[in-house]
């Protein structure tokens, strides 16, 4: 692994150390809001660029509100984080859409492919046995086909990526998602996860040199 790439996968890996505390979320309720960009609210939502600054604004779209992510050979992500039980809460529910693909044939499993006009993904953390972080990342994919699975480019043993979206899915067009949390960690990683750490969104395309425009909705977690 070459110096740029170690740099950037341990400053991954700090950046969410860092941000990781607090106790667990359990409460009466059948849902845990993380991200209620339907209301305009950021609080609590931090900022990580790795190269450029990918734009998050809360916007509106359609009459609705929603929070906008302005990618240009850029990658920068938001970061919440929250220790979630997945044994109370295993589901996590959220919309998005994109209004443009990146452009060019490239391999996403690739590092220099390494992109996606948006993503979301949760962490799990190591604390300060930094190799032990696990993420779970549900991308919109551009040259894999969905439902692939692989390892991140970057960072191949601490995280995982699976192509929930692709080219085949409409511009313009909300779509909502609904994962197992805790079916994914097994199914992905071979293990049971009892907390996560941390909800990340990103849209990146520094290594395509693109441009994209992605609009993130709600984000919560549910017990069914």
């Amino acid at each position: 692994m070459d110096k740029k790439i170690q740099i950037r996968v341990l400053s991954i890996a700090l950046w969410i150390m860092i941000f990781f505390s607090g106790n667990a979320i359990s409460d009466q309720s059948d849902i845990v809001p993380v991200g209620e960009f339907s209301q305009h609210r950021m609080e609590d939502w931090s900022s990580k660029q790795f190269v450029d600054e990918t734009v998050y604004t809360p916007a509106v779209i359609d009459g609705k509100k929603a929070l906008e992510a302005v990618s240009q050979s850029s990658a920068s992500g938001l970061i919440k984080k929250i220790r979630i039980d997945i044994e109370e809460f295993p589901f996590l529910n959220w919309r998005w859409r994109i209004e443009n693909r990146l452009s060019g044939i490239f391999d996403e499993k690739q590092k220099e492919g390494d992109d996606y006009a948006a993503r979301i993904y949760v962490v799990v953390s190591g604390g300060i046995a930094v190799w032990n972080t696990r993420a779970l990342n549900y991308a919109w994919a551009q040259n894999s086909k969905k439902g692939d699975i692989w390892p991140n480019a970057f960072a191949k043993d601490n995280a995982m990526m699976m192509a929930l979206r692709s080219s085949e899915d409409p511009l313009f067009t909300w779509h909502t998602e609904k994962r197992n949390i805790r079916e994914d960690f097994i199914r992905l990683f071979g293990k049971e996860i009892r907390f996560i750490d941390a909800v990340v969104l990103m849209s990146d395309t520094d290594n395509t040199r693109n441009k994209v425009t992605a609009y993130y909705g709600d984000i919560y977690f549910s017990r069914h």
